[in-house]
């Protein structure tokens, strides 16, 4: 066997994984909010990585009010500087002026330095445990806690919403454990307008009560705050709010039992049902249009949070369309 050296050209392909390939299929498949996440954990964890918008352009840090650099030694002695400058000219100057012996000391404050009366004893000593702060966490006023789980968070007020609001009345306008159970289940039924369901039929079969207890209890719940919470319709919200108001009469129910009649603008059948003239059913209306058809929209809800698209997908002048990624969440590293 002869042994010789040759030249060859071989065209081959391959797929090589490298750590920038492997990191660019991760970051593919994530979502925007996603991608935030771990560059904040990239920033958090390599201290090379900075934000491009923390730097000002050229790559400078902005100087902030009242920083200095070394080179101007700590003052800025240009006449007319702008509002960073610690001390004008003027005043350091004074400052660093020697005030001479007491007699002119005397003569330029046109006073006598021994017309000083000095504070007694007990009363420096006031004074002094007065202007010290407070040391320890009982001395603010807080109680004594030595625990490392103290949050802060805990005193943060927070948004009362309507179920909070009806659950604190709950709590006063029954004694009965049972009745508070019916009541406190009907509280979670509650929708964020202040409204229960139509048919309360099942809430006695889950609670092993008569329907007749379900109904007394509504009926207290229907005179909580805010007036008109806790109806299973429109027309019982209105009559609910009427009542407290004083001004429920027999033409005021007619007219809240036919609201069909008062969307669809049907004067006449209204003023035929109530038995009332033109100038009464006006004012009758006016009143109606004064309440408030959602009594709970008054307290907190869920926060609804607005979804960030990833990609946005628009049609394009041939027909066809265009898909583009949304780059104006990501932050720039």
């Amino acid at each position: 066997m002869a042994l010789t050296q040759r030249l060859e050209f071989r065209q081959s392909q391959s797929l090589v994984m490298t750590p920038q390939l492997m990191q660019a299929i991760k970051l593919l498949q994530l979502s925007n909010l996603d991608l935030t996440t771990f560059v904040e954990e990239e920033l958090e964890r390599n201290p090379l990585l900075e934000r491009a918008n923390d730097e000002a352009p050229g790559g400078e840090a902005p100087a902030e009010a009242g920083q200095f650099s070394d080179s101007d030694g700590g003052h800025n002695d240009e006449p007319g500087g702008g509002p960073g400058e610690a001390f004008e000219p003027g005043q350091e100057e004074w400052m660093s002026k020697d005030l001479g012996t007491r007699a002119e000391i005397e003569q330029t404050l046109d006073t006598g330095l021994d017309n000083v009366f000095s504070e007694e004893p007990a009363e420096a000593a006031a004074r002094n445990a007065q202007d010290a702060a407070p040391t320890t966490y009982t001395e603010w006023g807080g109680g004594a806690s030595g625990d490392e789980d103290y949050n802060l968070e805990a005193f943060v007020a927070a948004e009362v919403t309507l179920g909070d609001h009806l659950a604190e009345q709950l709590s006063v306008a029954f004694t009965a454990p049972a009745q508070r159970m019916i009541g406190q289940y009907l509280i979670d039924l509650v929708d964020e307008a202040g409204y229960l369901p139509g048919d309360l039929g099942q809430a006695a079969e889950r609670l092993g009560a008569s329907q007749a207890d379900v109904e007394d209890v509504l009926a207290v719940l229907q005179k909580f705050d805010p007036p008109g919470v806790c109806a299973r319709n429109l027309s019982e919200c209105l009559a609910i709010q009427l009542r407290e108001l004083d001004r429920y009469d027999p033409a005021m129910q007619a007219l809240v039992e036919h609201l069909d009649l008062l969307a669809k603008r049907d004067i006449a059948g209204l003023r035929k049902v109530c038995g009332v003239d033109d100038e009464d059913i006006a004012d009758m209306i006016g009143e109606i249009r004064r309440l408030n058809p959602k009594p709970g929209m008054k307290f907190g809800s869920a926060r609804l949070q607005t979804m960030v698209p990833d990609v946005y997908v628009r049609p394009g002048p041939d027909g066809g369309w265009h898909v583009e990624l949304n780059s104006d969440t990501l932050p720039r590293v």
